[in-house]
């Protein structure tokens, strides 16, 4: 198979948890494209600071890293894997909140990282409850 028809391949019955890391996975491409394209949205959408340095090449990294994570998201929700479904809870509701609670307490984009942090622990409360219904389920 060459590389594109493996990125396409996809176990046929997705399970709806898979299907819903997928979805994350898109939003979060979408994210991270954003702040890619546009890091000017900092300010528009979440009423940050005026950048003053560099900062607008740290939203870009910050945004190519959120479209890594969407890119991995996206696949791992549609190999159908429980084991990616499994680690994004975890990773999701406690190294990210970890992470960017305390970096938005201490002033660097505070409206963006808080958001961040809180989409993304309610993700993954989503993803755990349809995991919680898979199980009850079966």
């Amino acid at each position: 198979m060459s590389l594109i028809e493996e990125l396409l391949a996809s176990p046929h019955n997705l399970s709806p948890v898979s299907k819903y890391t997928a979805m994350n996975g898109v939003l979060y491409l979408a994210a991270g494209a954003l702040l890619i394209a546009c890091p000017g949205a900092t300010q528009a959408l979440f009423r940050e600071r005026a950048f003053v340095g560099d900062e607008q090449g740290l939203i870009r990294a910050l945004g190519m890293a959120v479209a890594v994570i969407g890119w991995l998201y996206l696949f791992g929700g549609r190999s159908g894997a429980r084991q990616i479904v499994a680690a994004t809870v975890v990773n999701r509701l406690t190294f990210v909140p970890a992470v960017l609670l305390p970096l938005a307490a201490s002033g660097v984009f505070p409206n963006l990282l808080v958001t961040f942090a809180i989409l993304d622990a309610a993700l993954a409360v989503g993803t755990r409850a349809l995991m919680a219904r898979r199980t009850a389920s079966t």
